[in-house]
């Protein structure tokens, strides 16, 4: 007969692997001396966001990680930790723990994986720092359209002008 302690820690680890694997972006954050009021607060606003917060026992998350070939992930697990998994924006999601970093002096963010590569705390802190997918997109789009905008401005100015020489030489000629 299994324990349930031993099958959810079972059922934890596969969510763990899974999640890591299938996500786009994980980050793993301590925390110490946090009230559960404030980290449903940080739940409901990652889950804003379709990032889905795990809060797991080192020992089990540090194991599924290893199975999952996450080891340098695996190496800055510390203390009470919770995994944070998502497939939206990763910085979106970094913007917010970073935030609730600044705000609550026992929340560190440990460490994360986004698309399969390892990063560290000030590497998730300068992905803090972009703006979001979608204006990185409008920046795109606009510096594209940029070029084809100013060569029909142009073409649009030479035909000003001359039309206004025509104008001009009609009135003038009679």
């Amino acid at each position: 007969m299994i324990k349930v302690g031993t099958i959810y820690r079972q059922k934890m680890a596969t969510a763990i692997k899974e999640g890591s694997s299938k996500q786009s972006s994980t980050f793993v954050v301590s925390y110490r001396g946090i009230s559960s009021a404030k980290m449903n607060t940080l739940r409901k606003d990652l889950k804003r966001k379709k990032a889905q917060v795990l809060v797991s026992k080192t020992s089990v998350a540090r194991i599924a990680l290893k199975e999952a070939k996450q080891e340098d992930l695996a190496k800055s697990l510390e203390g009470q930790i919770a995994m944070i998994l998502s497939s939206s924006d990763a910085s979106e999601v970094s913007k917010i723990l970073v935030k609730f970093a600044k705000d609550y002096q026992g929340f560190v963010v440990r460490g994360g994986i986004l698309d399969g590569a390892f990063l560290n705390e000030a590497q998730i802190k300068t992905l803090s720092d972009l703006p979001s997918r979608e204006v990185l997109l409008a920046r795109l789009v606009g510096l594209m359209a940029a070029p084809v905008s100013r060569f029909a401005g142009a073409l649009n100015g030479k035909t000003r002008d001359l039309m206004s020489i025509l104008k001009q030489k009609s009135e003038k000629g009679g």
